[in-house]
């Protein structure tokens, strides 16, 4: 079997790891084993930030939507059913913009709501 040197593969591996952990403090970005470590982390926490960021802003465009399906005198949860039943598909984040920055317009979509409430007969 062949000898393997690692001279320039190893050398590659350390500068990206060193290069992933500047600005880390103290050891952390500049000791390889201390960087690794702390690379690894970090990049676990970015990817579940990823994640958490998506849950984060879906729940944010559900408070908006409710403030203003609130100030027009109707629950979040009838005025997402009166939607769907109008057949009108926007999804929350449209909703959430257009709830904060058009109140005419989603006040529109409110009585449109209400209208497809009335509409369809509750079931038992």
């Amino acid at each position: 079997m062949p000898r393997v040197k690692r001279g320039t593969h190893r050398r590659a591996n350390r500068k990206k790891t060193l290069a992933l952990a500047s600005g880390f403090f103290l050891t952390k970005s500049k000791l390889y084993r201390s960087a690794q470590e702390a690379v690894e982390r970090s990049l676990k926490f970015g990817y579940v930030g990823r994640k958490r960021k998506k849950r984060d802003f879906r729940s944010l465009f559900i408070v908006r939507i409710n403030a203003g399906a609130q100030a027009a005198g109707m629950s979040y949860s009838k005025f997402m059913g009166g939607l769907k039943k109008a057949g009108i598909e926007l999804n929350r984040k449209v909703l959430a913009d257009i709830a904060a920055n058009d109140p005419t317009g989603f006040n529109a979509l409110v009585e449109k709501a209400k209208a497809a409430m009335a509409a369809v007969p509750a079931k038992a």
